[in-house]
């Protein structure tokens, strides 16, 4: 069982399906993949995988999503779990949610959608780092 895993958050089912596919071509087990369609549903993941002894490394977030948007999601986590790195992966965020989320939850990088894969890829494999 890996140790060691990658959150992606979106409200959208197509984009999660994509990064999945991304990433799964990509990592294979080397990593455990998570998905989560909300803030409330990724913080429940990162508990159960801290629980069961699995550290989130990266977490993938959308900016615009229902309830709670991705910069404030950050900031949360990172007030809870600083090591995790940060990506924000986004069509629509304001420049000053990413510049709070930057001074805040250390946002290691924000991405544009639609994303090129070997971007996301890149930034992901320099966030493991």
């Amino acid at each position: 069982m890996n140790k060691s895993a990658i959150l992606c958050v979106d409200d959208e089912k197509m984009v999660l399906n994509s990064l999945k596919s991304q990433l799964k071509n990509k990592f294979q087990s080397a990593y455990r993949l998570e998905f989560a369609e909300s803030a409330d549903e990724a913080f429940e993941v990162i508990e159960e995988l801290y629980q069961n002894g699995i550290q989130v490394l990266v977490i993938v977030s959308d900016w615009l999503m229902p309830g709670i948007k991705g910069d404030e999601f950050l900031i949360l986590v990172h007030q809870k779990f600083p090591g995790i790195t940060k990506v924000m992966l986004t069509g629509q965020a304001e420049k000053s949610a990413i510049e709070r989320a930057e001074k805040e939850a250390n946002l290691f990088k924000c991405l544009n959608k639609p994303w090129d894969e070997q971007d996301l890829i890149d930034t992901i494999l320099e966030g493991l780092k």
